[in-house]
């Protein structure tokens, strides 16, 4: 939440206030608004406003003037005043006002809290507070990592969807985050094109993703940590810990994979298979299709309930752009560790669904003979991510705390 002046911007709460009342703004102008003050700390582009408030949907610089001049409005400014919002000539528009982030208050749940912009922010998270920072790769793009919990490191590669503020609002990740954080100090980041790190980047492959991995164990000042990686972050996490084994002292996989599914397609009928999903979830992913991404929201939850998948569906819009939703899954459908997951030297704990609908079960085995010190575990779920209300999560955190003490 951020307080500038009288007014209060809760993001999460998705509303504004001033003295405490609510102000009543357009959804549009809302949005550009915490896109300005969460990155006023730079001069935001008309064309990265259209991008993060339309999306791919196209719209003339008529409806981007029109959502300014109500943003403005709401705050008490105007285009011939400019006092919180400058428009700067040929380069795009700016936040310019002082503004606080503040933790939300009494009303606000446990661990809800905001995590934009440039300075660090605690925030409640259990028995904790979270703080996040800012680090920038070598190409520039800033990537957002966060810390919570006290005791020793758990550092969790990055995975798609993540946003290292809503996640402790969202019941897909709540419940991880708390069990994560219990008596040790958890470190985890937003990927580059996802959450609070820069969406607008100018690469997007898998070694990007590694060499991020990298830049946050520096910025972070880590040493020597066990390393967590669920889903696509296992592989990345597996490609670290083969590049940098005096570091990563254990290794736990979950929900992860070696091969991409357009790499581990052995037929033409796979391989079909594989080509049909990448093309419904880019005319999914690019025309926000409510069909399709509930059907997307099933294969990761298929136990979950109608309200699971609604509350996934909501947390991935927010996460990232549907452009990059697109090659988010691309890239995905192309990640092959296989010829150096024998790299990897640590102790390695592989958890993963025995019916996992999303990645099967048959990707652990893979991993686990690929491994030279690995064990590897199933348990009784269906879900990819699992839930906080199935067996399977108490065994999971479990099996996750034995190997970090032995």
């Amino acid at each position: 939440m951020f307080r500038f002046e009288e007014y209060e911007l809760d993001i999460a709460g998705h509303q504004l206030r001033r003295g405490g009342e609510p102000v009543h703004v357009e959804p549009r102008a809302f949005d550009l608004l915490c896109h300005l003050v969460a990155y006023r700390d730079r001069v935001v582009s008309k064309n990265e406003l259209l991008d993060e408030v339309w999306g791919d949907r196209f719209v003339s610089e008529a409806a981007l003037t029109t959502a300014l001049r109500t943003a403005r409005l709401a705050i008490g400014d105007t285009g011939e005043q400019q006092r919180l919002i400058r428009t700067v000539h040929r380069r795009g528009y700016q936040f310019v006002a002082p503004a606080s982030v503040v933790r939300s208050g009494p009303a606000a749940e446990p661990g809800q809290g905001q995590g934009v912009g440039a300075a660090a922010v605690r925030e409640p998270a259990g028995a904790d507070h979270q703080l996040i920072r800012f680090c920038q790769a070598e190409d520039g793009t800033r990537i957002a990592y966060a810390t919570v919990g006290t005791g020793p490191p758990l550092l969790k590669a990055a995975n798609w969807m993540s946003h290292l503020d809503l996640e402790w609002t969202t019941p897909v990740w709540s419940h991880w985050l708390a069990g994560l954080a219990r008596d040790r100090q958890l470190i985890r980041y937003d990927e580059r094109g996802c959450g609070l790190s820069d969406w607008q980047v100018p690469s997007f492959s898998f070694e990007d993703w590694v060499d991020d991995l990298d830049t946050v164990v520096e910025a972070a000042g880590l040493d020597r940590f066990p390393l967590l990686g669920v889903s696509q972050g296992g592989a990345v996490a597996m490609a670290y810990a083969a590049r940098r084994p005096e570091r990563v002292t254990r290794l736990i996989l979950a929900g992860a994979y070696a091969q991409g599914r357009q790499v581990r397609a052995r037929d033409d009928a796979e391989r079909a298979a594989a080509a049909l999903d990448l093309e419904l979830a880019r005319v999914g992913w690019s025309t926000q299709d409510p069909s399709f991404l509930q059907v997307f929201a099933s294969q990761f939850l298929p136990d979950g309930t109608p309200q699971d998948w609604e509350e996934f569906i909501a947390f991935q819009r927010r996460t990232t752009s549907p452009a990059n939703g697109v090659r988010f899954l691309e890239e995905f459908a192309r990640i092959d560790v296989s010829a150096i997951a024998h790299r990897v030297a640590c102790p390695t704990l592989i958890l993963h669904s025995r019916d996992d609908a999303r990645v099967p079960a048959s990707q652990a085995n893979e991993l686990a003979a690929l491994i030279p010190d690995s064990r590897l575990v199933l348990l009784d779920s269906r879900n990819h991510l699992l839930t906080s209300s199935e067996l399977a999560w108490a065994e999971f955190l479990t099996r996750i705390d034995a190997f970090l003490t032995e």
